[in-house]
């Protein structure tokens, strides 16, 4: 079974600039048709480029964002788009600005971790 490298990229208004983030995605070796680039608001999470992307994931696929706060602008709309990824889907996300946040089972990140304890 083979998986897609994936990114989400999301700013907040059309007068934002996505550039930065970008950049950052394509130095990791992500391809121009892997990267998802939305500019709308986190408040709603009936975007449609970003439904689009969901529906493409796959079990195995990785997606990589720059940080939590691109799949939601709240904590439950986090945890539902989160939920909705890793455990519904069997994605692997991967957070830039917070490495220890990575669902990637190869890492020694602390949810991987906690996930093999009984107490974190």
């Amino acid at each position: 079974m083979t998986s897609t490298i994936y990114a989400l990229i999301r700013v907040s208004t059309k007068k934002q600039n996505e550039t930065r983030q970008v950049k950052r995605m394509r130095e990791l070796g992500i391809s121009k048709e892997n990267i998802v680039i939305e500019k709308e608001s986190g408040k709603s999470t009936v975007r449609s480029k970003y439904r689009n992307l969901v529906k493409r994931l796959k079990k195995g696929d990785t997606l990589y964002i720059e940080n939590i706060d691109r799949l939601s602008r709240d904590y439950d709309g986090i945890i539902d788009e989160w939920h909705e990824l890793t455990k519904q889907k069997g994605v692997i996300i991967k957070v830039l600005d917070t490495p220890l946040l990575d669902t990637d089972h190869r890492d020694k990140s602390l949810l991987m971790r906690c996930a093999h304890q009984l107490y974190c």
